[in-house]
């Protein structure tokens, strides 16, 4: 990966790899969960038991090889467990709960000591290829830097996912060492072994190679990303979900839509954020972590830990940052930046302001320009308006301040003290108007030639 960030941690959809293989892992409800730890192992470690605290964690010592990794994870497990242990690469995010039930489930089924996946490639460069009789039985499984010129034109290889019989594996870990190319204890010579002790094994090909694909460099990743994303689109789709242009719309993992909910091109939904029915998201528009109202239209916003009630309207060209709350039938319009502020039932905060540190009651509306002065070089302080308040255009609200219900401020005032109900604040100087002054000062202009013209 070139990364100081280890490989299972880079995201896809929303959460790291290691994340999509714990989760896929949880969902068939095993009696236990061993997560094996080597390079950057703390960081690793601490995701693992974040997302999943029952997990195991076990270190893997300086033998190299998948063969130690899963021997270290065996040795962890009670020595009352004889069932059956699913091993599962924490580089290969795409494999569902559906693929992975139905490999324990063939393999408990027919009795095997170890049932594997595989898939064909066209290109197997780098793979394990699958070994089979004429008869086409399964007879081992070699490495590519193992291989004969005849191995390497195999194109089914082994997709890394296995299923063993316990006791099988414990006996056959015990007999592999590091006498191959690589000088590691390869999982995969403990097929060799349980072949030599009479055990029985299938490899099932699966035709879905995305599921079994592995992540080695950013653009296996990206391209994992791609076909997963494209999936998530055509599940939502076939929820009831309208996606005009499927390429320019990213969907992560948990993100959550109701039925006819409308995506608009360029639009991501991202995180945790839940959209609710009816909802119109973008044209180019990013939600993270954002809860969407019934009926409410987001356009070009860009949102961060944001609710958005129902029928509310948004952008465009509008800046949610974490803490927004704009409630039912709210307004939050054109180049709008928002922070910690709660606006109430139906309040409007149309144009060209910054809200931040706030809350606001129902039925407000905030002029075209109007800052809230929430910081005073050291603290932010907040500020409260009150229902159906008219603040007019270009104030500065300058926190703490409280502005009661019922209350109107005058366009360009400063309010710094607390304006009771029913009050109107001002703080503008009397207009005075100069008579003569363009015609003295801006002689033989187009504006004094106006002027003088409009006089006679």
């Amino acid at each position: 990966m070139r990364s100081s960030l280890p490989k299972v941690l880079h995201p896809l959809a929303g959460q790291p790899l290691i994340e999509h293989v714990l989760d896929t892992a949880a969902q068939l409800n095993p009696a236990h969960i061993v997560a094996v730890v080597r390079h950057d192992r703390d960081r690793v470690a601490e995701a693992v038991v974040s997302h999943l605290p029952t997990a195991i964690i076990v270190d893997q010592d300086e033998i190299p090889g998948t063969g130690r990794a899963v021997e270290v994870a065996v040795a962890a497990l009670p020595d009352s467990f004889s069932g059956h242990i699913l091993v599962l690469s924490g580089d290969v995010p795409l494999l569902d709960e559906a693929a992975a039930k139905a490999l324990v489930d063939a393999h408990v089924a027919e009795g095997n000591a170890l049932t594997l996946l595989s898939t064909i490639v066209a290109n197997p460069t780098g793979l394990g290829r699958i070994l089979r009789s004429d008869s086409g039985s399964f007879v081992g499984i070699v490495e590519q830097k193992d291989a004969s010129p005849e191995q390497l034109a195999i194109n089914e290889t082994n997709a890394g996912v296995y299923i063993f019989e316990r006791g099988a594996l414990t006996v056959a870990l015990s007999k592999i060492d590091t006498n191959n190319a690589q000088q590691e204890k390869y999982l995969t010579d403990a097929a060799g072994e349980i072949l030599s002790a009479g055990g029985r094994i299938e490899a099932v090909a699966i035709s879905d190679h995305w599921l079994v694909a592995g992540i080695n460099d950013r653009a296996q990743l990206a391209a994992a990303a791609a076909e997963l994303n494209a999936r998530i689109i055509r599940s939502w789709q076939l929820a009831g979900v309208t996606i005009q242009d499927a390429a320019t719309t990213w969907i992560d993992k948990n993100a959550q839509l109701a039925e006819d909910v409308t995506l608009l091109p360029g639009t991501q939904i991202l995180g945790a954020t839940v959209v609710e029915s009816g909802a119109i998201i973008g044209p180019d528009t990013t939600l993270l972590d954002c809860e969407v109202g019934a009926g409410a239209t987001v356009r070009r916003t860009d949102a961060q830990l944001a609710v958005i009630g129902s029928n509310a309207t948004v952008g465009p060209f509008s800046f949610l940052r974490p803490g927004t709350i704009l409630g039912a039938d709210g307004k939050i319009g054109a180049y709008v930046e928002t922070k910690n502020a709660n606006i109430g039932v139906g309040s409007k905060v149309p144009h060209l302001s910054y809200v931040g540190d706030a809350t606001i009651g129902e039925g407000t509306n905030v002029g075209a320009g109007t800052i809230f002065a929430n910081y005073d070089g050291q603290k932010k302080h907040h500020t409260t308006v009150g229902s159906h308040v008219r603040i007019g255009s270009k104030n500065v609200l300058v926190a703490p301040v409280t502005l009661e219900d019922g209350t109107y401020t005058g366009a360009g005032t400063i309010v710094r003290k607390d304006v009771p109900s029913g009050s109107l604040a001002v703080t503008v100087a009397p207009q005075r108007n100069i008579d003569g002054w363009v015609a003295q000062n801006r002689p033989e202009t187009d504006t004094a030639r106006a002027a003088e013209k409009s006089g006679e």
